[in-house]
């Protein structure tokens, strides 16, 4: 385990490597799952102002789901999260070459029609916050859609840098380099004991 400020973090964070496959999952992890992607109010806010940039970028089925839903829906726990299309597919998605799908919202981003990327909880996937008012527990989130991604590339902490220092900030993340630094020490001195 790990503490950074007031987040707890699995080793999972330095164990585990991952680097998305869209080539091989084309994008499942907007398509599957029981709920869209957790928001934070702000984020929600902060889509509603900025629909007109995204629309052009959904899908009419996208479009008609916002229309019909609004910007976010509550979870089980009354959470905001992006809503979906028939209880599916983000209602955010876009599609790209082969039918992989892509976020609206980052495509409308990356062609400078708005500044917000994404939805936080989708930049910091496959790692999952827990807020407990206290801490924040910060875990990695095993799924079969993802089981192409998983062991190969980067440690998760290298891997996720951008949208770890785009939540936490830079201090945090240099606090974390510190703290892996000081794990890889004592996991090498353990097994050389």
């Amino acid at each position: 385990m790990l503490i950074v400020q007031n987040c707890i973090l699995t080793d999972d964070i330095v164990d585990q490597r991952f680097d998305c496959n869209l080539a091989q999952c084309h994008g499942r992890c907007c398509i599957e799952g029981d709920y869209g992607a957790p928001l934070t109010s702000d984020e929600t806010e902060t889509i509603t102002n900025i629909l007109p940039q995204i629309e052009p970028y959904m899908t009419p089925e996208g479009r008609k789901a916002i229309t019909k839903q609004g910007v976010s829906v509550p979870d089980n726990d009354n959470e905001p999260t992006t809503p979906l299309i028939d209880g599916r597919e983000c209602a955010y998605i876009c599609h790209g070459t082969n039918g992989t799908a892509l976020c609206a919202i980052e495509a409308a981003c990356r062609d400078g029609k708005c500044s917000f990327l994404k939805p936080i909880s989708c930049h910091l996937y496959p790692l999952r916050l827990d807020d407990f008012g206290q801490f924040i527990s910060i875990n990695y989130h095993r799924w079969e859609v993802c089981r192409s991604a998983a062991g190969h590339g980067q440690p998760l902490y290298r891997y996720l840098k951008e949208p770890l220092i785009r939540r936490f900030g830079q201090e945090w993340y240099d606090e974390l380099l510190d703290q892996v630094d000081e794990y890889l020490a004592r996991k090498k001195n353990g097994a050389t004991q």
